[in-house]
């Protein structure tokens, strides 16, 4: 989700949000004095929260609803969103805006939470890597510990980055540092490298006179975290994407380029496509702390915010997102059409330095969704099946789309997912949705974790490929 509209109300935004989302977070846990730094987990639970919203009747083709792990208190209200995503050995690791869920998925079939951790924040975007786990965050605290409290735009600033935890022990969590980055961390990207972690932060929207996000804000922050020592992790570059600004405002719903939203890195390839709200680009990581821009693309036609991309798996095909109305509005409608608020497929052409991207075609959800119903494309990954380009996503409450792009002019969709409109004044729908290890799993904002199963003979293929670790801002390849 964009969380940050526009640069000129950027803080105001962020901080009403956050102040009602964590409201009531913050009185239901506590952090044991004794070990500020530590915030305590949750006791393991097996039964919904009392309460806990019943999900409405959905409907589906090709594709297979096979359990939901109902978000557990304190996460369990409706102003505690569902966010991110990761995946490690039998585990799913699920971000919210106050702290993150630690899920057993050894049976698919009965997801079970392990531990809850207390750590408010937007949006609290997680990966994970090895022992560690980040987070992103993205707006003005106090401090960097998991008590901190909401900062404002001080004279001296606030803080706002990333935050790092040892999850040796999912059991028990815990933080042990944490990095400032300017203008915070909306989403990370990690690139592994030997003892080494690469985090590639993405932030946007600054604002004139807060200390640490002042315009103009045309880069990315590179954090380098060594893996034996997560204390020592710094900001190492900060290298400047846009020496031109990128794309100028005054375009209606179109949003001027002031950094990137998401970045996915495809080590094997030494590539990374970066979605830069005006912009997008296909970037050269031979050198993990010196990315080079090799191509950069805009559609003034019809996409309002470049959101997130995803490789296929021969990194010759990329898809773009466009958030537009910023995951709060109805835009899968009638009216909007079918090439706002979609996807938009490149093939990369050329070789080396020369590689370019060249659009082919756009793919929305043939499905139109309620005026109520927030809706747009947004996160999802590859599906490993042999010799197609097949992707699941999430579209918030337009549900989990499965679609093959093997064709970019003529992508079509064959399976989906998608819940009754959920009756509330919250945002709601699925915000994450990635295939892993035989199963889609999908980060619904109010219910939980949901698990899917692929029907679809297209995908069948998929079934075999196994992988011990998942971050879909990280892609690895796999043998077809």
């Amino acid at each position: 989700m964009r969380g940050r509209v526009v640069a000129k109300t950027r803080r105001s935004a962020v901080l009403g949000l956050i102040a009602l989302l964590t409201a009531g977070l913050t009185a239901c846990t506590s952090v044991p004095a004794a070990a500020p730094e530590s915030p305590s987990p949750s006791p393991p639970a097996s039964a919904p929260a009392a309460g806990a919203a019943t999900p409405p009747p959905q409907q589906a083709s090709n594709i297979r609803h096979v359990a939901l792990g109902a978000k557990r208190a304190p996460f369990d209200q409706r102003g505690a969103w569902n966010s991110d995503l990761a995946f490690q050995g039998n585990h799913a690791f699920v971000g919210n805006y106050g702290g993150f869920t630690v899920y057993d998925i050894a049976d698919p079939a009965r997801p079970r939470v392990v531990s809850q951790v207390v750590c408010p924040a937007s949006q609290n975007d997680i990966s994970v890597s090895g022992k560690l786990l980040f987070l992103s965050v993205d707006e003005p605290r106090t401090g960097e510990s998991c008590e901190s409290a909401d900062g404002g735009p001080g004279p001296g600033g606030a803080w706002e980055g990333i935050r790092i935890f040892d999850i040796s022990d999912v059991r028990q969590p815990r933080f042990v540092a944490a990095v400032r980055t300017d203008c915070g961390s909306h989403t990370h990207t990690l690139l592994p490298d030997g003892d080494d972690v690469y985090v590639y932060v993405s932030s946007y929207g600054p604002q004139e006179g807060f200390t640490g996000c002042e315009p103009p804000h045309d880069k990315i922050s590179i954090i380098r975290v060594p893996r034996d020592d997560p204390a020592a992790a710094k900001v190492v570059a900060t290298p400047v994407l846009f020496k031109d600004g990128g794309q100028k405002g005054n375009l209606g719903p179109f949003d001027e380029t002031s950094g990137c939203h998401d970045i996915t890195v495809y080590p094997e390839k030494r590539l990374a496509a970066g979605a830069c709200m005006g912009d997008g680009i296909l970037l050269d990581i031979s050198k993990p702390a010196a990315p080079r821009v090799l191509d950069r693309v805009q559609d003034t036609e019809n996409f309002a915010f470049w959101h997130s991309a995803t490789f296929n798996n021969e990194a010759d095909r990329v898809v773009f997102t466009d958030e537009l109305g910023g995951g709060t509005s109805a835009v899968c409608t009638q009216a909007i059409g079918p090439k706002r608020g979609a996807d938009g497929v490149y093939d990369i052409v050329g070789e080396g330095d020369g590689r370019r991207l060249r659009f082919r075609g756009y793919f929305k959800i043939p499905r139109h969704q309620e005026p109520g119903e927030n809706c747009v494309a947004h996160n999802g990954n590859l599906v490993p099946a042999k010799g197609r380009d097949i992707m699941v996503q999430a579209w918030y409450q337009g549900g989990v789309s499965v679609f093959d792009f093997t064709d970019p002019e003529n992508v079509q969709e064959i399976g989906y997912f998608d819940r009754a409109a959920f009756r509330g004044d919250s945002l709601a729908g699925s915000w994450s949705a990635y295939y892993y290890n035989g199963h889609v799993y999908s980060s619904d904002i109010q219910h939980g974790l949901d698990v899917l199963k692929i029907t679809h003979p297209s995908a069948a293929s998929a079934e075999s490929v196994r992988t011990t670790e998942l971050n879909a801002q990280t892609q690895t390849s796999y043998k077809e």
